[in-house]
């Protein structure tokens, strides 16, 4: 990542961003939310959603549901073409920051137990494994579990 780009701002997502955002959702995982998803969580109060661009390229998106003390990583995305950079794990930082701010004192996350390098950023931050949700995914041969991840925000 360049000096210039160490900068990012971070801004709410749009209903506008969807269309430039859904290509990189589809490359970024095999069972993609899809643009009816989005859309529904920005309709909700309770959701936020924010993302990273430079120069009108979307880098980097969250979507974020925040309720009873409680923030829930629904979505954290790196366009693929711009991993392995640092965004993941600064995105995953100012998430916590957001959640903090609106009064949440745990954070909680679900992760396919194949997306190793995931469970590898989450468990640098700090996330601890609490669980396992079964056949939460979808997957090629049926279902995938998820692996719950917790981390004190407080």
């Amino acid at each position: 990542m360049s000096e210039a780009s160490s900068f990012l701002p971070l801004r709410p997502l749009l209903t506008t961003d969807l269309e430039r955002l859904m290509p990189i959702e589809r490359a970024a995982y095999p069972y993609p939310w899809t643009i009816g998803i989005f859309q529904d969580c920005l309709k909700q109060s309770s959701y936020h959603a924010y993302l990273h661009e430079l120069n009108e390229e979307i880098l980097a998106y969250c979507v974020l549901s925040i309720a009873v003390g409680e923030l829930h990583i629904l979505n954290i995305t790196v366009a693929p073409n711009r991993q392995n950079q640092g965004l993941g794990k600064r995105l995953l930082a100012t998430a916590e920051q957001i959640g903090r701010s609106l009064g949440a004192q745990d954070c909680f996350l679900e992760v396919r137990p194949s997306n190793t390098s995931a469970i590898r950023l989450y468990l640098s931050q700090g996330f601890n494994e609490i669980g396992l949700r079964k056949n939460y995914y979808p997957a090629k041969n049926g279902r995938e579990s998820a692996i719950l991840m917790a981390k004190t925000l407080i």
